[in-house]
């Protein structure tokens, strides 16, 4: 007869990570070990510094508040599903925080001895954990928690995957229609049978094994240019002998062969060798068509783009690379930075397809600039458009032409990019905008007027234009306006309080409890706004901290995180925290989008799995931390 108590605890945990990695008879076996503990409001079930349990606690019903008890501050709140106490689990040291029972609750008590061999044996559970326990601290990536079960390990899968692995065992597909010919056969017949059968390459076989081959570049390279006559046979000027692979390749097998014979073509045998019958010929173009989505293609294809509308089919491609990178857990890093290089070739497509359609080039120097998410490289998915241009200055008397030439470039600029996906910005902060498209000296004036008269509209418009990056033009110019921000900011301090004062303006991820605040009215009522509550904060402290260090050539959100580490040590692991957090949440917000097919920037909670929350939580730790720095650093808390 089933144990029906510990039935009932093993479907609980089923439900909940690290337990439902756990093969249900494990389970089932483990739960007849867990004990139920019954904790009223206010019990302490361990004190600061109290020897470590035998035990460690999942919250069945109510919840328990994690505290210092010299500060008395809560610094975790664990709800139904949540374990803590891990410390006997992974280091042998008494408990740095007390756990108090925030209201009446139920826990359950695992064994550590009885839970530990499960922890060694499945990896997954044995990570979380870890992860969990360092969590619990304030950095969950922090380097001190690595090597507690499973030696040299990232707490993070980003760093097991290269990203080359994606076609490593991917099999090529080959033509099996082999078109072949004999030795003696002309060349006049074989560019017959060439043409007939739509084909580049003929295979020339004696008694079906294969001794040479012939493509369109032999024939142009040896028949077009007169060296041989049209009569000449095969055997004559035919490629010997043939370089054969087994048709058991894989695309990058394939693809390594071609580039290191200097060849287009590889016949395919039963062997691999030229003793056994032909089976298939590979062309380059099947390579290419297997690396379908490979960056490198895709910039090709875009080179070769003549009109905009041919590049929205290749924005759609580079759409289901992001899903493939995102399917195969690739680095966040790695994904942005490619997303946002074949981002960029896409403008700069435009851009140059747009300055062909001008009925003059450009009068002067200009630069266009990506503003906003795009500036910073964290554009993934399909967003609205913000940028701007600044161009040369120039003489009184140009002054209006030569406005009026970008201002009607930017147009079809603008233009161009919302027929390949980039929807209009509703604000218009676009460079077909009188007010987004200037010359230097009138966009100094503009950062000027913005950063002297920090109103909260000046505020917003600094934020936006602060993380600008150059997608096409001249380098010198934007430079130049980097240099005018710099030094105005330098010389106005109290705009830093005001910066500050606007990046503290974003809603707290969550509430009383440890729960999600979602929106309370609007279309998204009771989503969750991962943009604002979650990503504004990170970004907008990582914009005022590198702009106090005058650090002008970084706008992406985790790579200034990761130089702050390195400006300020003190401040590493809390620095490297934020930028591990902002990764994870861009990535969690991509995968949304991609999934609902919209911006990602709304979630519907009830969607989400318990790991799902529990890893959103997560990144939610660094935030506040983050916040109380920067409020303290810039001596503004009294203005929030």
């Amino acid at each position: 007869m089933k144990n029906t108590i510990s039935q009932r605890v093993a479907d609980f945990l089923k439900n909940y990570p690290p337990f439902n990695f756990l093969h249900s008879k494990d389970l089932e076996k483990l739960s007849e070990q867990i004990s139920i503990v019954y904790k009223d409001k206010d019990a302490i079930i361990f004190a600061e510094n109290d020897q470590t349990h035998d035990s460690f606690y999942v919250v069945h019903k109510g919840a328990v508040a994690l505290k210092k008890s010299t500060k008395n501050t809560v610094l975790d709140m664990c709800d139904e599903g949540d374990i803590f106490g891990l410390r006997p689990l992974l280091a042998q040291e008494n408990y740095i925080m007390e756990a108090v029972a925030h209201e009446e609750s139920i826990l359950y008590a695992i064994p550590i001895a009885v839970f530990k061999p499960y922890a060694l044996e499945n990896r997954n559970v044995g990570n979380f954990l870890i992860e969990s326990y360092a969590s619990n601290t304030r950095n969950p990536y922090s380097d001190i928690h690595k090597d507690k079960l499973y030696g040299d390990d990232d707490l993070l899968n980003e760093n097991h995957h290269s990203g080359n692995d994606s076609f490593d065992l991917t099999p090529i597909k080959y033509s099996k229609k082999i078109v072949t010919c004999s030795p003696s056969t002309t060349v006049k017949e074989i560019a017959r049978i060439m043409n007939k059968k739509k084909v580049g390459a003929i295979l020339i076989v004696d008694e079906m094994l294969p001794i040479g081959i012939l493509t369109d570049k032999d024939l142009r390279n040896k028949i077009v240019t007169g060296d041989f006559p049209i009569t000449t046979t095969a055997e004559t000027i035919m490629t010997k002998p043939v370089i054969t692979y087994p048709k058991k390749m894989t695309v990058t097998e394939a693809q390594m062969a071609m580039m290191k014979s200097n060849i287009s073509h590889l016949c395919l045998t039963k062997d691999g060798t030229v003793n056994t019958k032909a089976v298939g010929i590979l062309s380059k173009h099947d390579v290419m068509v297997a690396l379908g989505n490979n960056p490198a293609v895709l910039i090709k294809a875009l080179k070769r783009a003549k009109k905009t509308k041919e590049i929205k089919p290749i924005r759609n491609r580079i759409m289901q690379l992001l899903q493939g990178y995102l399917d195969q857990n690739i680095p966040m890093t790695l994904i942005a930075k490619i997303i946002t290089e074949l981002n960029e070739a896409c403008t700069t497509r435009v851009i140059e397809i747009c300055l062909e359609k001008m009925s003059s080039p450009p009068p002067v120097k200009f630069a266009w600039l990506a503003l906003g998410s795009q500036g910073r490289g964290e554009q993934m998915l399909h967003t609205d458009q913000d940028n701007a241009i600044v161009y040369e200055n120039v003489s009184e008397v140009f002054r209006d032409e030569t406005r009026i030439y970008f201002l009607k470039f930017a147009g079809l600029v603008n233009k161009g990019l919302f027929d390949i996906g980039y929807d209009y910005c509703p604000a218009e902060m676009m460079a077909s905008n009188p007010k987004w498209c200037m010359c230097l000296d009138d966009w100094k004036n503009q950062v000027h007027h913005w950063i002297t008269n920090p109103g909260k509209n000046e505020v917003l418009l600094s934020f936006i234009f602060f993380d600008y990056s150059k997608t096409y033009g001249d380098a010198e110019i934007v430079s130049q306006l980097s240099d005018s921000i710099f030094e105005n900011v330098k010389a106005n301090p109290i705009f830093y309080m005001h910066l500050v004062s606007g990046a503290l303006q974003s809603p707290s991820p969550t509430g009383f409890f440890r729960q999600f605040l979602v929106e309370q009215d609007g279309a998204n009522k009771d989503n969750f706004d991962i943009k604002r509550r979650a990503l504004m904060p990170l970004t907008d402290a990582a914009r005022v901290l590198i702009l106090s260090h005058s650090v002008k050539s970084i706008s992406n959100t985790a790579e200034r995180f990761e130089k702050l580490a390195e400006l300020e040590p003190n401040n590493r692991e809390l620095y490297l925290s934020c930028s591990y957090s902002f990764k994870a949440l861009l990535k969690f917000r991509t995968k949304q989008g991609l999934l609902h097919h919209d911006s990602g920037q709304f979630i519907a909670l009830e969607s989400l799995s318990k790991m799902e929350k529990i890893k959103l939580k997560r990144t939610f730790k660094t935030i506040k931390e983050l916040q109380e720095l920067i409020s303290v650093r810039f001596n503004i808390s009294n203005l929030v």
